[in-house]
């Protein structure tokens, strides 16, 4: 583990960017089902509190859970029978979990595991099964297919790095002398297909204790042991393997006491092992061993209560790791609010993934940001202070989805949720809590549908009215107050701009005209101005526009881009608006810029990575923002 990367959790830790440092336990058998959930926070021995409770009463043996940073998942586990339900926990509060979703198929004693961006379920009781299937933490809904494991079992433990699944252990599931594995098989997170062989466990072992560490170890400590096909010893050995790697796992170190069917989790430098049996009872007992060399168990505290089959989850454990480029990783330097603008996805010729990014008060070419979860183009972009969020599109089908990013971070984005429609050729503005997506081709027709999301919480698109006209490839921008919609094909070009109101919701009023009709134009602004750049009208326009966002009334001629194009990407701080890219007609890797508050040409602010067209543009600072 480089000295960077130490010092980088660290500060993560410091700045509360990992928070909360919470573990949360539950379900279970205290002595019967329960749905109780309890936490306590890992960096500071405690009897845990109460948190809240499951939607349903359950045990949820093995399913070790999937967290990132804000949401927990607890799923399966035995009801009454086997259970699909998904239930679902906010990290950073307490309260009562929330329905998520459904698994595809019921069962319990399977395994779960996850990154920052997917959730994992392995295996399982249905009878015996070796389905694996996923979803998105961040978007509620119910599990997709993934693939199977190499071996059917049940009672398995699933552990990943933020790029690699892995699931070791259990039993084939043969009642009532179950045969015990020592298998151990892995996946590629965010791919989808068949599990493959990993190596072998030191013995055959089920219900282990699980914990990741920072430097992409996986250790699987304690467990139901088989010796001479003796299925009730318990043991204390702590097995280990570099989850990047492929073989056999070693002996890491060993607990200071047996434990088997407790809930475990782990932070950057401790694992956790919750409840469960320990020696041969069920205790209420909290131990944690270091994931240093070795792993010296000591006692941590208690649960406020004696269980066992239950499950955790924390906010904090290493498959969320900032040293990954498969996560976002902290920027150094940036500051929010700052001019930083993305331009995400697009054609170059082909369609793409990139996300490139500039800092609106600097002149200069763009760098590489990430990457969208998918190669997109005409995707619609809004943004907050902290976060941006690209939806609708082409992937090369029309999209609903809604994807984010983290502004202070450089990486990929992850899923958030998904629009009203599915569609293309939309467009959209933002306050600073509220993203609105209007217009569009909705096969077989355009549309004068307007959705919105509140931008801090992920989740689906609500209703919020219509346009005054139908039409797609439309322009949008706004001030913190009102968003204004300019120009489409309505479906023959539209020189027509409406308003809404974006705290509100309800129908667009006229606003005015735009100087000519055209369509694939973009929009930028300030939180006075608002300015409108190229488009087609029917021919490849060069032409700039600008209105008084607060008033009403028609266009006034701004100037001139550096050259005719559409398509192109918008942003914009309080000064500044540039446009990115665009169709001219091959795509262009031009960056133009103008001050918003005079009027005149544009002039040349630098380059794209790569020539792109139709790429959707956010910025930290855009005029729909509080100056």
């Amino acid at each position: 583990m480089s000295i960077n990367k130490i010092k980088n959790n660290y500060d993560n830790r410091r700045a509360f960017i990992t928070r909360p440092d919470r573990l949360v336990e539950a379900g279970g058998f205290d002595p019967s089902l329960t749905k109780t959930m309890t936490t306590m926070q890992m960096q500071s021995s405690s009897t845990s509190t109460d948190f809240g409770d499951l939607v349903e009463t359950r045990n949820l043996s093995m399913a070790t859970g999937a967290s990132n940073t804000t949401r927990g998942l607890f799923y399966g586990g035995e009801v009454s029978g086997n259970s699909t339900g998904v239930d679902a926990l906010s990290m950073a509060s307490t309260g009562n979990a929330t329905d998520f979703g459904d698994l595809t198929v019921a069962r319990g004693y399977s395994s779960a595991t996850s990154n920052g961006i997917r959730a994992l379920c392995g295996g399982g009781n249905t009878p015996v099964s070796n389905v694996i299937d996923f979803a998105s933490i961040a978007s509620f809904g119910n599990f997709t297919d993934f693939g199977n494991l190499s071996v059917s079992r049940n009672t398995a433990n699933g552990i990943c790095s933020p790029v690699r699944g892995v699931f070791a252990g259990g039993t084939d599931g043969t009642s009532p002398s179950p045969a015990f594995q020592n298998v151990i098989d892995f996946i590629t997170i965010n791919s989808t297909g068949n599990a493959s062989d990993f190596g072998d466990l030191t013995g055959n072992s089920a219900s282990m204790g699980v914990c990741n560490t920072p430097s992409g170890q996986g250790l699987f400590a304690g467990g139901r042991e088989a010796p001479g096909g003796n299925a009730s010893k318990i043991g204390s050995q702590i097995d280990v393997i570099n989850i990047s790697s492929t073989g056999n796992a070693t002996n890491f170190g060993a607990l200071s006491l047996s434990f088997r069917q407790g809930a475990s989790n782990c932070n950057e430098s401790t694992g956790f092992l919750c409840g469960g049996v320990q020696g041969p009872a069920i205790v209420n007992s909290v131990n944690r061993f270091s994931l240093q060399a070795g792993g010296i168990s000591s006692d941590f505290g208690d649960l406020s209560r004696t269980v066992s089959d239950n499950a955790a989850v924390s906010g904090a454990h290493s498959g969320i790791d900032w040293g990954s480029a498969a996560v976002q990783r902290p920027s150094v330097t940036y500051m929010p609010g700052s001019g930083r603008t993305l331009f995400a996805g697009g054609f170059t010729p082909s369609l793409t993934s990139k996300i490139d990014t500039v800092l609106i008060p600097t002149l200069g070419n763009a760098s590489d940001f990430g990457d969208l979860t998918q190669n997109m183009r005409g995707t619609i972009g809004n943004s907050s202070l902290t976060r941006a969020l690209f939806g609708m599109g082409r992937t090369p089908s029309d999209s609903n989805i809604i994807e984010s990013i983290e502004m202070q971070s450089l990486g990929n984005a992850a899923d958030f949720g998904n629009l009203t429609v599915s569609g293309r050729g939309g467009d959209g503005m933002s306050s600073t809590t509220r993203a609105v997506f209007g217009g569009g081709y909705v096969s077989p027709t355009i549309t004068d549908t307007i959705g919105y999301v509140t931008i801090a919480t992920a989740g689906d698109a609500t209703d919020f009215g219509n346009l005054s006209v139908a039409r797609d490839n439309v322009g949008a921008t706004g001030s913190p107050t009102r968003g204004v919609f300019a120009g489409g094909n309505a479906p023959s070009n539209s020189n027509v701009m409406d308003y809404i109101t974006i705290a509100a919701t309800g129908n667009a009023t006229d606003f005015g005209d735009l100087t000519s009709a055209r369509y694939l134009l973009k929009g930028c602004s300030s939180e006075l101005r608002s300015v409108f750049g190229g488009g087609v009208d029917p021919s490849l326009s060069n032409v700039i526009d600008y209105i008084t966002t607060a008033s009403t009334g028609n266009a006034t001629d701004f100037g001139n881009l550096t050259q005719a194009r559409s398509k192109a990407g918008p942003g914009s701080n309080q000064t500044r608006g540039v446009w990115a890219g665009g169709e001219s007609p091959g795509a262009s890797n031009v960056i133009d810029y103008v001050t918003i508050a005079s009027t005149g040409n544009a002039a040349d602010f630098g380059d794209l990575t790569a020539t792109t067209a139709g790429a959707g543009g956010a910025s930290d600072s855009h005029g729909g923002l509080q100056a």
